[in-house]
């Protein structure tokens, strides 16, 4: 008798702080469902946004960007994960990053794209480095045990053609922010989200 497996789409932008403070407890729950994961960087501000009514966090209300690091404060004592809540290089642009992510999981499959997904992560927004910066990206390969050509290889054609297609299938499921995790056609916003998706992975 065959067995099916619930499938995840995990789409996310690699400078999201709320997608580094949801990552691990995410690939816990996916593990312990034994759920298939698909790691899905996707543009999200460039594309998403202006069609999905988000806007860039400096052009956001006051009073929601205080709210933002209240939050951000909260959950980072919450989980015991560190966070700067202003880190010197944020934001950045992360597409460099997003398509190293997919080189990874093209060439070496999920678990390595979730490991230098969360290396990228905490890069940010615990260490402080600069994930624009070609040399970090190669640091980044290195500390996670990975081939040094994935960076070369983040630029291929095919490569830019998967995060463009990430992109479309984000915006065609109605995804509007990251992290968003969806499950056979059912969209889950935000880390807090995740009892939710546990729920729905034990359930399936």
């Amino acid at each position: 008798m065959s067995t099916t497996v619930t499938s995840v789409d995990y789409y996310f932008t690699p400078q999201s702080p709320w997608t580094y403070l949801g990552h691990e407890r995410f690939a816990q729950i996916a593990r312990a469902a034994g759920a298939a994961v698909r790691v899905l960087p996707i543009d999200l501000g460039g594309q998403v946004f202006p069609i999905s009514g988000g806007l860039p966090l400096a052009k956001r209300a006051p009073q929601r960007q205080a709210y933002r690091l209240l939050e951000l404060q909260r959950y980072s004592d919450y989980l015991g994960a560190p966070l700067n809540l202003k880190p010197k290089f944020f934001p950045v642009s992360d597409d460099d990053a997003s398509r190293l992510i997919i080189a990874v999981d093209l060439h070496d499959g999920v678990d390595a794209a979730m490991t230098i997904s969360g290396a990228i992560f905490s890069a940010v927004w615990a260490q402080e480095r600069h994930i624009a910066d070609e040399k970090v990206l190669a640091e980044l390969l290195a500390e996670c045990g990975l081939p040094a050509q994935r960076l070369e290889q983040s630029y291929s054609q095919a490569v830019q053609e998967r995060y463009e297609a990430n992109t479309q299938q984000a915006i065609a499921a109605g995804v509007f922010g990251a992290p968003s995790y969806v499950i056979d056609g059912e969209l889950f916003w935000g880390q807090d989200r995740l009892d939710f998706v546990e729920r729905k992975l034990r359930a399936g």
